[in-house]
C-alpha cells in the first residue's frame, strides 16, 4: 500500500490527546488525515495544515458513518462521556465496519477487567467489542497523565499537605505527549496490530515520591497524608493496577518515555507559583499586623493616660 494514500482517521480531535496525535501523523507524512470532531470550528489550525475535518458525535451513529467513510485505519480515543460511554463505543465499532475501515486503534486503560468502577467497566468490554468485531485491532491502555499531576501538587504545594488514599504502591505515570506519539505510530504503522500495549512512564511512582520531587521543585515542604479512601484512580494505584512498567512507548515511538521528575522539572515555575503566596495575603497580613500595632498602641497610650 502507497501509505501517502492511505486514509488515516483520528476520533476526538479538538481534545488534548487527539489534536496531538493528529499533528504528529501530519509532521509524519502518515497519509492523508481526517480529524473527527463533534466542533469542527476548534480544528481550524489542523485543517490549515492539511488535514481534513469531519464532523463526528459518538450519540449519533449516522455523522459516524459519514466520518469514518474512506478509512483504512482508525483511532478511537475514549469518550469522556462517562455512563453512556460503551453504546458510544459500540457505535464506532460499527460505523468503522460500514465505512470499510480495516483496523482500529482504541484508547484504554491498564488492568481494566480489574477496577471496580463503571468506567473501567466501560474500558474492558470496548476491548473485548472490538476483539470480536472481525476489525482488525490494537488496544493502548494508557496509565494516568503525568499532565494532571500539576493541579494536583499544586494544591499539594499550597497546603503542606498531598491527601491520598493510594498506600505505598505506585503509578507508572505518562505523559500526554509520549501518549499521543505511541497513538500515532500505532495508527501508521501495521507492525503493532493485534496487540495490547500498557503505555507507562519509566517508573512507577508512589505518593511519597511525588510529594519528595513537589518539595524539591518548589523548594517548600509537602508531606504525603495516607487517608483510608478515596477516589477509584487512587485505589487503583493502592490495589497495584497501575504500577506495572513497559517499554511500549520506546517500542512504539523510538525514544524513552518522560519520567515525572523530569516533566514536573519542565513546569517547575507552576508549582513554585503554588508555593508562593498570593500578593493580596501578604498585603493582608500586613493590613492586620499594622492594625494590631496600632490597637496595641493605643492600648498603651491608654494605660498611660
Amino acid at each position: 500500500m502507497n501509505f501517502r494514500r492511505r486514509t488515516l482517521v483520528v476520533t476526538g480531535a479538538s481534545g488534548n490527546l487527539g489534536r496531538r496525535a493528529g499533528e504528529l501523523l501530519l509532521d509524519a507524512e502518515a497519509g492523508r488525515i481526517v480529524a473527527a470532531t463533534r466542533s469542527p470550528e476548534k480544528l481550524v489550525t489542523l485543517a490549515d495544515r492539511g488535514a481534513e475535518i469531519r464532523r463526528a458525535d459518538f450519540d449519533d451513529p449516522v455523522s459516524l458513518i459519514e466520518a469514518f467513510a474512506g478509512a483504512d485505519r482508525l483511532l478511537l480515543i475514549s469518550t469522556d462521556a462517562l455512563g453512556r460511554r460503551l453504546p458510544q463505543h459500540r457505535a464506532a465499532i460499527r460505523a468503522a465496519l460500514r465505512a470499510g475501515a480495516k483496523h482500529v486503534v482504541y484508547t484504554s486503560l491498564p488492568n481494566p477487567e480489574k477496577w471496580e468502577s463503571d468506567f473501567a467497566t466501560e474500558h474492558a468490554e470496548t476491548e473485548m467489542a472490538l476483539r470480536a468485531s472481525g476489525l482488525g485491532w490494537t488496544v493502548l491502555r494508557n496509565n494516568l497523565y503525568t499532565d494532571d499531576l500539576l493541579p494536583k501538587l499544586s494544591s499539594a504545594i499550597a497546603s503542606g499537605q498531598l491527601v491520598a488514599a493510594a498506600g505505598d504502591r505506585g503509578a507508572a505515570y505518562v505523559t500526554r505527549e509520549d501518549c499521543a506519539g505511541a497513538a500515532a505510530a500505532a495508527l501508521a504503522s501495521s507492525d503493532f496490530d493485534g496487540r495490547t500495549f500498557d503505555v507507562t512512564g519509566p517508573a512507577a511512582v508512589t505518593h511519597a515520591e511525588l510529594a519528595k520531587i513537589a518539595s524539591d521543585v518548589s523548594r517548600s515542604r509537602v508531606e504525603y497524608l495516607r487517608t483510608p479512601s478515596g477516589n477509584s484512580f487512587e485505589v487503583a494505584i493502592a490495589k497495584g493496577y497501575l504500577e506495572t512498567v513497559t517499554g511500549s512507548v520506546e517500542e512504539l515511538t523510538g525514544y524513552p518515555p518522560t519520567s515525572v521528575a523530569e516533566f514536573l522539572t519542565e513546569h517547575a515555575d507552576i508549582l513554585i507559583e503554588a508555593a508562593e503566596p498570593p500578593p493580596f495575603a501578604s498585603n493582608r497580613r500586613s493590613s492586620r499586623r499594622f492594625a494590631v500595632s496600632r490597637t496595641n498602641g493605643t492600648r498603651d497610650n491608654a494605660r498611660a493616660g
